[in-house]
């Protein structure tokens, strides 16, 4: 397999030089189609890059199974020094707000990019931002303006591949000014279709009815037979799916508290498979062909789509462009906190279950393991993330303990913003894979970052070592930084009433109740 792969290169390589030959030098080549390779051929392509000879097996999560994962906290920390978020690469300790900004923060966002996430590219298209439809709807007991969008990348350099953003922008219609607004990673599209009127209704089904009788005269005497029959009816009213806590569900919690909210689709900007990576924004801008170590995976795809969503946000005057968070659970809880630790224009983020790759510790030997990540879920990372995976390569192996940075730096890039970290019970199916107590831990290492930066963090007595994680539904919601294990499942929605009642308590204390003052909430502004 490598050797056929390695021949299409070569392959495609050659035929790229007479493309360019044919056509002369002052024309444009001619495109070659984007590579077609199963996640298995793109996985290897990566090992033979990085000169990986055997990857380590991920664990079970079947507890039954031989090798399945530990679930002993005894075990659990095999790697207990982690890298400091508050000590720069070069030993100095980082003792002021400057020293972060000028220097510690751009260290670790690129320990994050290189070893991690993988790099941005700096040339990515442009995405030009279309209206294509609007809707006045009702979620819930609230009149809303429901804007469904395409962002369209600009592909010229590239014409195989088209990509075209998918968002959905809801506001509530009768709100006196821009509103606050929460992303969320998920299927975008209309939420609440409105309806024909009663009278509009009557007039499509004499159409319709008009239109069939044409076309089978027959059916007139069918029609006068059955005349309270009519093809097209109304919906009838039906009560929404409650969260598991008995609330009502997130998007009419939001626009009842007066905010709006995103329904982003992250698969319209990359898919979620190894296999799609010589397609989407990361094929796009390779030109088809299969990512270098350094280039970026999926979480960090999603959110760069994000921050090009953000992009149109800031340019509705129905938004408070400066009160723009980012949601998501499991792996887009991974991309929601990936996405609020690169874009400082984010002012916000509730991060949901993310486990691996998200909260959690990497160096954690505790449900799912960075072998996980290295493995089937590789295509989210970096590609040099797959090194902290081998058993047997050219450089050796490494571990987790080899890996520069760790989560607590990730969660640190989010400050002084408002980061709310949230996770379910086991029991209900927010399984013990996703280590909350190690997600716990990163937390409490980061919050002494937001603490620096004149924000209060968790609050909590101790270190990432020492600090006890709260009981279920105590959640630590004084600070900036905020931690909140509820009694659901594998979904943040028992947590989405304490979010919206802590961001607006955190703006009412900073800025105060009324407009803000206009006063950003990053303590920075623009994407880093």
């Amino acid at each position: 397999m490598p050797f056929q792969f390695k021949t299409r290169l070569l392959l495609n390589g050659l035929i790229g030089v007479l493309a360019m030959t044919v056509t002369g030098a002052a024309q444009t080549p001619i495109a070659l189609a984007p590579m077609t390779l199963t996640a298995e051929q793109d996985h290897q392509n990566m090992m033979d890059q990085l000169g990986i000879k055997v990857l380590r097996d991920g664990p079970s999560g079947d507890e039954k199974a031989p090798n399945h994962a530990n679930y002993d906290e005894a075990l659990a920390n095999p790697y207990p020094r982690l890298p400091d978020p508050l000590t720069m690469n070069d030993g100095t300790k980082v003792a002021t707000a400057k020293q972060w900004w000028e220097r510690r923060r751009p260290e670790l966002a690129e320990l994050l990019s290189k070893y991690v996430y993988g790099r941005v590219p700096r040339h990515v298209p442009k995405v030009t931002w279309t209206v294509t439809a609007v809707d006045h709807e009702m979620i819930g007991f609230t009149p809303v303006i429901a804007k469904d969008l395409i962002g369209q990348v600009d592909n010229a350099a590239y014409p195989a591949i088209d990509v075209r953003i998918h968002m959905t922008l809801v506001t509530p219609a009768n709100a006196k000014g821009p509103v606050p607004v929460l992303m969320m990673f998920g299927r975008a599209g209309f939420p609440a279709p409105h309806e024909p009127s009663a009278d509009e209704l009557e007039r499509i089904n004499s159409a319709w009815k008009a239109v069939l009788a044409q076309q089978d005269s027959s059916l007139k005497e069918v029609f006068a037979q059955h005349p309270a029959w009519q093809p097209v009816k109304a919906t009838p009213f039906q009560f929404p799916q409650m969260n598991e806590d008995g609330d009502l569900p997130n998007t009419w919690q939001l626009v009842a508290a007066g905010w709006g909210f995103v329904q982003f689709d992250p698969a319209s900007v990359q898919a979620d498979d190894g296999a799609g990576l010589t397609r989407g924004i990361i094929g796009l801008v390779n030109k088809g062909q299969p990512r270098t170590p350094e280039d970026w995976g999926a979480l960090r795809a999603w959110a760069w789509g994000a921050g090009r969503g953000l992009d149109y946000l800031e340019s509705d005057p129905s938004v408070d462009a400066k009160r723009v968070g980012i949601d998501g659970v499991s792996r887009y809880g991974k991309a929601a906190l990936v996405t609020m630790a690169f874009d400082e224009r984010f002012a916000m983020a509730l991060v949901g279950s993310s486990g691996k790759g998200g909260a959690t510790l990497l160096r954690r030997n505790f449900g799912e393991a960075v072998e996980s990540l290295t493995g089937g879920e590789y295509y989210w990372m970096a590609g040099n993330f797959m090194k902290y995976g081998a058993s047997e390569a050219t450089f050796g192996s490494k571990t987790p303990e080899d890996i520069p940075v760790d989560s607590n730096a990730l969660i640190a890039l989010c400050a002084p913003r408002l980061t709310f970290i949230s996770y379910g019970i086991p029991e209900k199916g927010d399984a013990k894979w996703l280590d909350h107590e190690g997600s716990f831990m990163a937390t409490v290492d980061a919050s002494r970052v937001f603490t620096l930066l004149g924000a209060k963090g968790l609050g909590v007595e101790g270190d990432n070592r020492t600090a006890k994680m709260p009981a279920v539904n105590q959640g630590l919601l004084d600070g900036q930084l905020a931690w909140r294990q509820h009694d659901g499942g594998h979904t943040d929605a028992p947590n989405m009433k304490w979010f919206i009642q802590w961001a607006n308590k955190q703006w009412a204390d900073r800025h105060g109740a009324d407009h803000l003052n206009g006063q950003s909430l990053n303590g920075q502004s623009g994407a880093k």
